[in-house]
Order: structure tokens, then C-alpha cells, then sequence
């Protein structure tokens, strides 16, 4: 009986958990794609966003330029439409959709190709459709030994980095998936 009872359960289990990752088919990340077929343009949000068909996230053709600090300020930047990053990818729509939100450093890391790069050409694939900066970008993702920093992807060589959440960066706001809370 014990023997049946156990079964169940792992049945069940192996049930939900399969749920869970078919909820969210872009976390298995199991696929590398290369070159040009790896992106693709959603004429959907009217050529504004990309699909990475490796991950299954959604991302900004063309990410703001505007610098924010990950944290709210006491006073926001001037002329600044979002008093920070988080703010500004929550309140964006692309495309006619709202639902963006700031990349996990796992999701924004992902696009980085290390074998490209410069200080005019951003760290991404080749052949990729997007038109962003070679610049540091903020990561939806605090420190774990520090709650005053937050993950950050540097685009001119790839690189990962934690500055402090008060430093002005750029976002790339991305679509699907789970994400993280933006603990502040």
C-alpha cells in the first residue's frame, strides 16, 4: 500500500512540474540558435519587438536610451518620463502591448556574445535585428550580498557587473517569462 501511495504521489508530482515548465516553454534554454534564425522581428507589435526563439522572451527592438538609477531618487532626473528603470519598463508599451518589465541578469546575460563587441558595437550576435548601444544595462536582479546593488550587463564587451542602484544606466524592458521582482 505504502508502495502505491508513493507512486501517486510521484505521479503527481512529475505531473505538476511538467505543467509548470510547459507554462513557461522559453525556461528550458536547452537549444542554442545561431546566426540570423535565432531572432525574429513581430511585424505583430508592428517591427518594435523581438522574439529570441532560444530563450522565448520577447525584447525591445530599440531600447530607450534614457539613463535611469535602478531605485527611485528622492528626485527623479529631469525631464525623466519613469522615476527609474523599473518604472519605466512597467509603464512602457511597445508595439500597442504593455507587460514588459526589466530582464533577469540570467535573461539580459543571454544575448551577449563575447566574440563581438566593441566600444561602437554592442556584444550581440551577429546578424541580430536589434538597435541598442554598446552601454551598461540594468538587470531586474539585486545582489545577494549587497541590497544596495543590482546586476548589470556591459554591451561593449559583455561583461557582468553589480554598480550601485542610485548609478544611471540604460533598460532593455523584455516580455514573457516569469521574471523577478525588482526588490528595492
Amino acid at each position: 500500500m505504502k508502495r502505491l501511495y508513493f507512486s501517486l504521489i510521484a505521479m503527481i508530482a512529475f505531473v505538476g512540474f511538467t505543467a509548470l515548465a510547459l507554462a513557461d516553454p522559453g525556461t528550458t534554454w536547452d537549444e542554442k540558435i545561431n546566426g540570423h534564425h535565432r531572432f525574429k522581428v513581430l511585424r505583430e507589435f508592428g517591427g518594435a519587438a523581438v522574439l529570441d526563439k532560444e530563450t522565448g522572451r520577447v525584447w525591445e527592438q530599440s531600447p530607450s536610451t534614457e539613463l535611469f538609477p535602478w531605485t527611485v531618487l528622492s528626485t527623479p532626473l529631469p525631464g525623466a518620463t519613469a522615476p527609474d528603470a523599473l518604472s519605466h519598463c512597467y509603464q512602457l508599451e511597445v508595439g500597442g502591448r504593455k507587460g514588459w518589465r526589466v530582464p533577469s541578469i540570467e535573461e539580459l546575460a543571454s544575448l551577449v556574445d563575447t566574440s563581438q563587441g566593441s566600444p561602437t558595437t554592442p556584444a550581440l550576435p551577429a546578424g541580430h535585428p536589434f538597435n541598442v548601444l554598446p552601454t551598461p544595462h540594468w538587470s531586474a536582479t539585486t545582489n545577494a550580498s549587497d541590497a544596495n546593488r543590482a546586476w548589470a550587463v556591459g554591451f561593449a564587451t559583455g561583461s557582468v557587473f553589480n554598480p550601485l542602484k542610485t548609478a544611471n544606466r540604460e533598460v532593455w524592458c523584455v516580455r514573457g517569462g516569469q521574471g523577478i521582482d525588482g526588490v528595492q
